[in-house]
């Protein structure tokens, strides 16, 4: 249970870092150009990369326990990649 407020805020962020990956991949489902597509991708990527920082700041502050952190850490890792693939691959056949 978090009972700060800066706990609260940090957890908030996460939350927000994290649904955020998800709705700017579904956007990028029904992009408009391959241009669009890239852009949301792109969005969601760094998305990703603000919530590898939020789960860190968490696990270092001791907020969340390692098992979980871990699991989430991978899921996230497992993300970029897909995410940087996918664009690289939308980027190679515009060019």
């Amino acid at each position: 249970m978090l009972d700060t407020k800066n706990e609260k805020i940090v957890a908030n962020q996460i939350y927000r870092s994290g649904t955020s990956i998800g709705a700017n991949i579904a956007e990028g489902q029904f992009a408009q150009s391959e241009a669009d597509m890239i852009n949301k991708f792109s969005i969601a990527l760094k998305e990703a990369g603000e919530t590898e920082y939020w789960l860190n700041n968490l696990f270092k502050r001791g907020l969340i326990e390692e098992k979980g952190y871990i699991s989430m850490l991978n899921d996230n890792t497992e993300l970029i990649k897909m995410l940087v693939t996918s664009i690289k691959t939308l980027k190679g056949k515009q060019s």
